[in-house]
């Protein structure tokens, strides 16, 4: 191997701990020495201090490697959280990658269905624009991993493997996990796990000569929207064709109505890719988006995963909570380092009878200043929008209480401020904002920012001199 730069795309705030099992991936598969001190990911700013929407990874060392570089994408549709390029030069839409890569920190004891069904799609997605890439679920577990799986995780990860995904991060029984051999092995175990909830519809399959029926509710909310059973179908459905079948495959007992199906829609793009059938409705064809994916460029969460990698590298702090936009949610770590999900509502049932103040509204990021004794609460928003991010923070008075004011002493005193992404703007005016990233990379601190944001971009500069 002749050394070459590796890239990682993302649409998620890359993670330090993901990093480095994603190396260590590479490193094995490819047979390559390499040694690893902690991995740091590092903003990458010019000479003019400007920061170029590119970072580097430090820590890891190999002749193979030269450097490894991190940049955040958006797909078009449905798309994993990382790819994986060996090249010299920036990956383009046409380049093909080495590796695709879900992360979740999701197992079946928390849930039976978004650790396995609502990432399945993403698989399916992919497979449509590159065939023969390496394709893996990684489970980064916050939690204890459940010693006895559920029918519902076994029949998942057993597609998935037979989809070619490989599974890394659980243990797995291979007498368990394997991937099925043939259809009628897959239609036996689903028809034979234990039956939905009473009132449920069942997802069940039924093979006839010319077709296949796959039962499940489509709707939620009035729409296609059911996002469990979109995985699940999509997923069953996908397997059916990896195993050899050509025939019909055809939705029933879905309860959609013909207004439901947009184009838009993620699961009438997979019955597109995939030739599924809705009953007794109409398919809209479309025309797949040529292209996987695209740099990102007009998101809030440049500016605040900017922040949040900045702060991690360059100052003495910890992140209690991530909600980065349209990245998954993380759980919120406690003093005493409890992870913990966070609740949706203070009172739920307040909740669903009008009482709309009951939702627990969350930051995007919530920061600790370790040294100051300081927990920041952070709202993302696009330059444009700074008006509506100032009057967000008002809506935190729930989450101090019920989670922060319980979680942690009373010595730790609650800030809030807003970080923005956007606009040519050189100044902030409004005391509320503690940091602008300007989309020509210029690095503004507000008026009053938290002496943690001052810490760390002066830090920044001062490696980049």
């Amino acid at each position: 191997m002749i050394a070459k730069n590796l890239w990682i795309l993302s649409e998620e705030r890359p993670k330090a701990e993901v990093i480095c099992r994603i190396l260590k991936i590479f490193a094995k598969d490819n047979n390559i020495a390499s040694i690893m001190d902690p991995i740091r990911i590092l903003p990458i700013l010019n000479e003019e201090e400007t920061f170029i929407f590119l970072y580097e990874v430090i820590g890891f060392h190999s002749p193979k490697i030269n450097k490894i570089y991190l940049k955040l994408v958006s797909g078009y549709s449905s798309f994993v959280d990382y790819l994986i390029f060996y090249q010299n030069n920036e990956p383009i839409a046409s380049d093909i990658p080495l590796y695709a890569i879900e992360e979740t920190k999701t197992d079946d004891s928390e849930s039976r269905n978004t650790g396995v069904f609502q990432r399945a799609t993403k698989f399916i997605f992919i497979d449509f624009y590159y065939k023969n890439i390496k394709k893996i679920m990684l489970y980064n577990l916050s939690v204890q991993q459940k010693k006895k799986p559920t029918d519902t995780n076994v029949f998942g990860t057993r597609c998935l493997l037979t989809l070619g995904v490989k599974i890394i991060g659980k243990e797995l029984d291979p007498k368990i996990f394997k991937p099925f051999t043939d259809i009628d092995e897959l239609i036996m175990f689903k028809n034979t796990m234990k039956p939905a909830p009473k009132g449920n519809i069942p997802i069940l399959i039924n093979k006839q000569i010319d077709q296949i029926q796959i039962s499940g509710r489509l709707v939620k909310s009035c729409g296609l929207s059911h996002d469990p059973n979109i995985g699940a179908l999509s997923l069953i459905a996908a397997v059916l064709r990896k195993l050899g079948w050509r025939k019909r495959i055809i939705i029933t007992q879905h309860c959609l109505k013909q207004e439901n199906l947009t184009s838009n829609n993620k699961f009438i793009k997979i019955a597109n890719m995939l030739d599924i059938e809705i009953e007794n409705l109409k398919v809209p064809q479309l025309s797949i988006n040529p292209e996987y994916w695209k740099y990102e460029t007009e998101s809030e969460k440049i500016g605040t995963i900017f922040i949040h990698v900045t702060v991690n590298s360059f100052s003495n702090s910890k992140t209690i909570f991530e909600n980065h936009a349209g990245c998954e949610k993380s759980y919120f770590i406690t003093k005493d380092g409890e992870p913990i999900p966070l609740g949706k509502y203070s009172d739920r049932k307040a909740y669903k009878n009008g009482d709309k103040r009951k939702i627990i509204s969350i930051p995007d990021l919530i920061l600790l200043d370790i040294k100051r004794f300081k927990i920041i609460n952070i709202e993302g928003k696009k330059y444009e929008l700074r008006e509506k991010a100032i009057e967000d923070l008002k809506n935190y008075d729930e989450i101090e209480k019920i989670y922060i004011q319980r979680y942690y002493p009373e010595e730790y005193k609650i800030v809030r401020t807003v970080v923005l992404y956007g606009g040519d703007e050189e100044n902030v005016y409004e005391t509320e904002i503690g940091f602008l990233l300007n989309k020509r990379g210029v690095l503004v601190l507000g008026k009053k920012p938290p002496e943690l944001f001052n810490d760390a971009i002066k830090n920044l500069r001062d490696y980049w001199i």
